[in-house]
């Protein structure tokens, strides 16, 4: 077993290099060229349809949810345990320059997932019972065509469909890692996850939205405020901070703590591949959740896409990040995986550890409620709905795993699974990537959709 594991974790590591690379930031630019830049040029327009209108309930078109309950699904599954441990443990790993390139990232990633979204919304489709489905394996199969379109959807769909078991049980061990400070068992605490999830995955999206448009905005700022407190309580060393993420972003080897060896092509593949998994841009992911969202065009509904990597990114992974800088605590390699909650038990004591461990709790618990649904989601695709259920059944199973395995063999196999579904997703959107166009030009240029069109 070790063996096989090392050679995938071998594999793996090779795969997440150059050709990931190539295909996850060449494919952004491409995506972002072919929208025109739609998440700088039209900012302002996004945050006022986003930010501005997360509680209003006037929205017309058809649909199953509200746009902002699709869009907080879609956050729920981003949202997770990578904003709290893996996104500031890089920076123990590779140094605080690869903040910079996870930025970077994230704002191509803002395209990506903006066309993901829209490409989902124009080939979602109804099942036998009814509800609105979409996301990347209907696109492929609809949008390409064929019998490449069909392989491509089948494969993107079976990809997605093997990382989600994983990354349930990865979720599960880092949720219950400091629940196990707080004196409860990670057996008990997967255990209570599993019937928590149960209670909402098995009321279908409708269910999983009500919980997740509640969860979501309360968690995030709960998490973003004492975060904010902690960096307010050092701001003398906030400047020096971002110097070391802008410095340390091209000049690596200057800058203390982090590897000292590493250069920019590795900071910029660990920024990207950090990114892609906070963010989960370039995934296709986010679609199966959006294709349920009651809309009028499907670029309105795609700058909700643009919302959640500036919310996971920029704002949550930023926050993460700059707290373990600013205290210091990224020149202490055994900070490496409790940096965050160690800064906030500086700060508020043991109340501080419980805000980690409940954050990480409530993050983790609404990640694996909308990937248990993404899992259904897949083996409905793939099978038919009598088997997606079956799949959501053994995805729910998963979380229980999270109580007995280790969390590095649950890595190994994570990473694996998501580098063929973002290679496979974005070859995909590049080959699809003129439609884009065609879908913002139609937006854009229409003042019934965009006010500032021309008329």
């Amino acid at each position: 077993m070790e063996n096989l594991i090392k050679l995938i974790s071998d594999v793996t590591n090779a795969f997440w290099g150059w050709p990931i690379l190539i295909v996850l930031l060449g494919g952004g630019l491409i995506v972002c060229v072919r929208t025109g830049f739609v998440q700088i040029r039209y900012l302002p327009f996004i945050l006022k349809q986003t930010f501005g209108k997360m509680f209003s309930s006037n929205v017309g078109g058809e649909g199953s949810v509200s746009p902002f309950q699709a869009a907080t699904a879609a956050l729920a599954s981003s949202i997770g345990a990578a904003n709290i441990v893996v996104a500031p443990s890089i920076i123990f790993t590779a140094g605080p320059g690869v903040i910079f390139w996870m930025w970077i990232a994230g704002l191509i990633g803002q395209a990506t997932k903006f066309g993901e979204i829209i490409l989902g919304i124009k080939y979602r489709e109804k099942n036998v019972d009814g509800e609105y489905v979409g996301g990347p394996a209907y696109t492929f199969k609809k949008g390409i065509g064929g019998t490449l379109g069909k392989i491509m959807g089948f494969l993107v769909s079976f990809f997605f469909m093997i990382e989600i078991l994983p990354s349930i049980t990865l979720q599960t061990i880092s949720a219950a890692a400091p629940l196990e400070q707080l004196g409860l068992s990670r057996v008990v605490s997967a255990v209570v996850i599993a019937v928590l999830v149960i209670l909402v995955a098995y009321g279908g999206i409708k269910r999983i939205a009500q919980v997740t448009e509640k969860m979501v905005p309360i968690m995030a700022a709960t998490y973003i405020i004492a975060g904010l407190i902690v960096i307010i309580m050092h701001i003398d060393k906030l400047p020096g901070a971002f110097g070391m993420i802008i410095y340390g972003a091209f000049n690596p080897k200057a800058v203390v703590g982090g590897a000292a060896g590493a250069g920019i092509a590795q900071l910029i593949r660990a920024g990207a591949a950090r990114g892609c998994y906070s963010n989960e841009a370039g995934m296709g992911s986010a679609p199966y959740a959006h294709a349920t969202a009651v809309t009028d065009h499907p670029c309105r509904q795609g700058m909700w896409g643009i919302f959640e990597v500036i919310a996971d990114t920029m704002i949550v992974c930023t926050i993460s990040a700059l707290v373990v800088l600013v205290t210091g605590l990224y020149q202490n390699p055994d900070m490496k995986d409790i940096g965050v909650e160690r800064a906030f038990n500086a700060a508020f004591g043991q109340v501080g550890t419980a805000v980690v461990a409940i954050s990480l709790f409530l993050f983790v618990l609404s990640t694996i409620i909308v990937i248990v649904f993404y899992a259904e989601k897949q083996g409905e695709y793939l099978f038919g709905t009598t088997i997606g259920k079956v799949v959501r059944f053994i995805a729910c199973g998963m979380v229980i795993l999270g109580g007995f395995v280790s969390f590095d063999n649950a890595g190994v196999f994570l990473d694996a699974t998501l580098g063929l579904v973002v290679f496979t997703n974005m070859v995909g959107m590049i080959m699809l990537s003129g439609e884009l166009k065609e879908l913002v030009d139609e937006f854009f240029k229409d003042p019934k959709y965009y006010p500032g069109a021309k008329k």
